[in-house]
């Protein structure tokens, strides 16, 4: 069902935000994610978790209901929605499994939304409509030695007549395993830094593409990543996204806004964890009353509570500055840094609150946890936050920091 058909599709306001209220359509979007994850990834989140299962069965039912192409157009058979709509789904999305809400977020804010913003019809129509069955789009920036240092990528792609020779390995590739097709990020000039760098559409059963081990990590495990090696490839001229040079500032528009994803991924876990706080906390009895009614654990509670708050109003506001086509970069990065530090500081205050049960896998305490601590380091970690927001307040008042 598409909530967001040609009569419903809706842009929250400054008046939604200073009231802290969704638009209808978005609520029901939530409504929608919420139903399906409690139903479908709830039961299972734990198993998918151990195992390292990726959610096949799970993604082509998202798929169905569009949540695969929320920034997709309409015409191209997507939700035709909005940035928010992106932040209310994976939201929804992660509170019960934050691995799935990595592969949901990731695909559309640096696959889908990429494409269908930059591409060409041509490319729109060739490559956005499989999402609808449930295919997966990956991103490849990061390099073993370029992580936040995108311009020193050692990935190059030399020009042949009517097509492109691209080799090089790209690490950390989100949706690597199951990827259809990736964006790949890679240096078409040698000699001018930032602007020789440009970005291709690559479908991984090319001649050439190799993908390696998927990574065991410590969370999100659902998700896979791996390298994404590049041998020779031939891609075919149309591939290329905009023209060339452009690809660093495709790759960091791109960034933007899949840090207003991560920010919602990290608000599903922190919402998670401070659930299972309260449901434990509320049947626990130690010294002949429930551990709720004690004003230490009340403390926590309150403090989890009220910093998962401001994170989500944090993140609501990058969205909507970027639906209403205004500077978003700074908010974007306050919303990562401040959501991903409350998924820190909630999912630990959960195990906390549930003490030794929360150190065991009975409870989704310690998954929560582990899924959280990613959300400080992809899409540039935290570090990297803190230049982005101080780069861009000074620039306010009339200041370099360079």
């Amino acid at each position: 069902m598409n909530v967001f058909n040609k009569h419903a599709r809706l842009s929250i306001g400054v008046r939604n935000i200073s009231s802290w209220m969704l638009p209808e359509v978005h609520s029901k979007l939530k409504k929608i994610c919420r139903e399906f994850a409690e139903a479908e990834l709830k039961p299972v989140a734990s198993i998918l978790d151990k195992q390292q299962i990726f959610p096949s069965d799970q993604i082509k039912k998202l798929a169905g209901q569009g949540i695969m192409g929320i920034l997709v157009d309409q015409n191209y058979s997507g939700l035709g929605a909005n940035s928010l709509a992106l932040s209310v789904a994976v939201e929804e999305i992660s509170r019960c499994c934050g691995g799935t809400g990595t592969i949901v977020s990731i695909h559309n804010a640096l696959y889908a939304g990429i494409i269908n913003k930059i591409g060409t019809p041509e490319q729109k129509m060739k490559f956005l409509p499989e999402s609808n069955n449930g295919i997966v789009g990956c991103f490849a920036l990061s390099e073993s030695s370029s992580g936040s240092d995108a311009v020193n990528m050692q990935t190059v792609a030399k020009r042949e007549g009517d097509h492109w020779i691209l080799n090089g390995t790209k690490a950390w590739v989100t949706n690597g395993i199951e990827g259809g097709a990736v964006i790949v990020i890679a240096r078409t000039d040698l000699s001018k830094g930032h602007k020789g760098i440009s970005a291709f559409i690559v479908p991984t059963s090319t001649p050439g593409v190799t993908k390696g081990k998927r990574d065991d990590k410590l969370g999100i495990r659902a998700a896979s990543s791996c390298n994404i090696i590049l041998n020779n490839v031939i891609v075919p001229a149309e591939n290329m996204l905009g023209n060339e040079g452009d690809g660093f500032k495709i790759a960091m528009s791109g960034i933007d806004v899949a840090r207003i994803g991560i920010a919602s991924q990290a608000l599903g876990i922190s919402q998670g964890a401070l659930e299972c706080a309260l449901n434990y906390a509320g049947k626990r009895i130690a010294f002949g009353k429930a551990i709720i009614k004690m004003q230490g654990v009340q403390q926590r509670i309150a403090k989890m509570a009220t910093r998962l708050e401001a994170a989500r109003l944090l993140t609501w506001k990058a969205a909507w500055l970027k639906d209403n086509e205004r500077p978003f970069t700074m908010a974007a990065s306050m919303a990562k840094l401040e959501a991903s530090q409350t998924a820190t500081y909630v999912t630990h205050n959960c195990i906390q609150i549930l003490g030794g049960m929360g150190y065991v896998t009975d409870m989704p305490a310690e998954r929560h946890y582990r899924d959280a601590r990613i959300t400080e380091i992809y899409a540039g970690p935290t570090d990297i936050q803190y230049l982005v927001i101080a780069e861009n307040v000074a620039k306010e008042y009339g200041f370099a920091t360079r």
